[in-house]
């Protein structure tokens, strides 16, 4: 006869790691970053200074041709584009915790923006996108003049 020694907290760590793992998918970067999903990718700074609006955003093994960006009427700062899967030839994953596919971010601008001078550079897999303010954002000196 066969003995099998039952654990009742076995199942109940099963299930809080099931809904951990599915917290983790659905908030993304937000929990500890384990598990990136498509709405966390690529992930982004943004920032300013006087002279304009700044994203950066983290594309590691994807090419040029696979980005699309775009400037909207109402300054949003659209990032498109794939990144394809890599294939294994005839290995199987042990593991994946990149994301594929297609993607889009979008970051709406706290301010209107010069769109004739917005600059993108692509260095080391980072994108860099800087949108200068327009004329009417940019801190201007009052001359005062004496009575």
């Amino acid at each position: 006869m066969l003995s099998v020694r039952l654990n009742p907290w076995n199942e109940m760590y099963r299930e809080l790691n099931r809904m951990r793992e599915e917290l983790e998918e659905f908030f993304g970067a937000r929990t500890n970053g384990r598990r990136p999903t498509r709405e966390s990718f690529p992930p982004l700074n943004v920032w300013e200074d006087d002279a304009g609006f700044y994203v950066e955003a983290e594309l590691p093994g994807l090419s040029l041709e696979d980005l699309d960006i775009s400037l909207t009427s109402d300054n949003t700062l659209v990032l498109r584009g794939e990144r394809k899967e890599p294939q294994t030839g005839q290995g199987q994953w042990l593991r994946r915790e990149r994301t594929y596919g297609r993607f889009e971010r979008t970051v709406t601008l706290p301010g209107p923006v010069n769109a004739d001078q917005v600059e993108a550079s692509f260095k080391q897999g980072v994108l860099t996108v800087r949108l200068p303010k327009a004329p009417e954002l940019l801190p201007r000196k009052i001359e005062v003049k004496g009575g």
